[in-house]
């Protein structure tokens, strides 16, 4: 504590450490100067009194963590798979589609197939080469359900742009043949995406006899209304839908007269 003009030194106390928390309400020192002799100097300094504090905060030593700038770049599995295929490294089992050979590896295909586990995996699996013979699928439907299994993506988009419905549906018959759910999945978000006067008939007939309820519900939509109805109905899609798929006829008939 010092005079008013901060020369003379009234009371001075040692330098002292204290680490602050929470459960500690107050630091300092109960007896700082006796009250007569405060009394007396604030009178003498017209009440003015002044204390000066030299506070010297420490902070503990912390280790900073600074923020992660490692970029984890994406996964290349399926390029890698997909390489593998094409180069045929590693095969152990071949098909013969239509008079092309296709070379694969029967644990991925097995992981996938479940329609040949029982072949890749039977008396068969102790030879070194194994040749399954398909002959009721197109080798190029056969070869982008390769595709899928090694990339887990449709071939479609990048070999199938024109006639792209009639191609779908044979992927998607394969797919639902093969049991392969993700693909017949993903044929069905396509077909729903293309749907026109010249295919809508072929598209839901093909959606019925494979369980695809989106899209026949895609297909009955698009042709509710009459003029698009007459349309579809020049169509030889159309003819085939009401020979195959009579109750079809039903749900469609019943959806126009409801659209007015």
């Amino acid at each position: 504590m010092l005079e008013k003009d901060g020369k003379a030194q009234i009371t001075a106390f040692d330098e002292v450490d204290h680490v602050f928390s929470g459960t500690k309400k107050y630091r300092g020192y109960r007896k700082f100067i006796e009250k007569p002799k405060l009394k007396s100097l604030s009178q003498a300094n017209n009440g003015y009194l002044i204390i000066r504090c030299v506070l010297t905060v420490v902070k503990e030593s912390r280790t900073e963590v600074k923020r992660n700038n490692v970029v984890v770049p994406q996964s290349n599995l399926q390029d890698q798979l997909c390489q593998m295929w094409k180069d045929g490294q590693g095969a152990d089992v071949t098909f013969s589609v239509g008079g092309q050979l296709f070379n694969a590896h029967r644990c991925l295909l097995a992981a996938w197939f479940l329609v040949f586990k029982a072949e890749l995996f039977g008396p068969m699996k102790e030879k070194e080469t194994q040749c399954i013979k398909i002959d009721d699928i197109d080798p190029e439907i056969f070869e982008a359900l390769l595709h899928f299994i090694y990339t887990d993506s449709m071939l479609v988009d990048e070999h199938y742009k024109e006639s792209k419905p009639a191609k779908l549906h044979h992927l998607q018959v394969a797919s639902d043949r093969y049991g392969l759910d993700r693909l017949k999945v993903m044929c069905e978000s396509k077909l729903s995406e293309c749907i026109d006067v010249e295919t809508v008939a072929t598209t839901l007939v093909l959606a019925e006899q494979h369980h695809c309820k989106d899209l026949k519900e895609a297909c009955i939509e698009f042709m509710a209304p009459r003029n698009v109805l007459q349309a579809a109905m020049a169509t030889d899609g159309f003819k085939h839908l009401v020979a195959s798929c009579p109750l079809v006829m039903k749900e469609l008939l019943d959806m126009v007269s409801r659209s007015g």
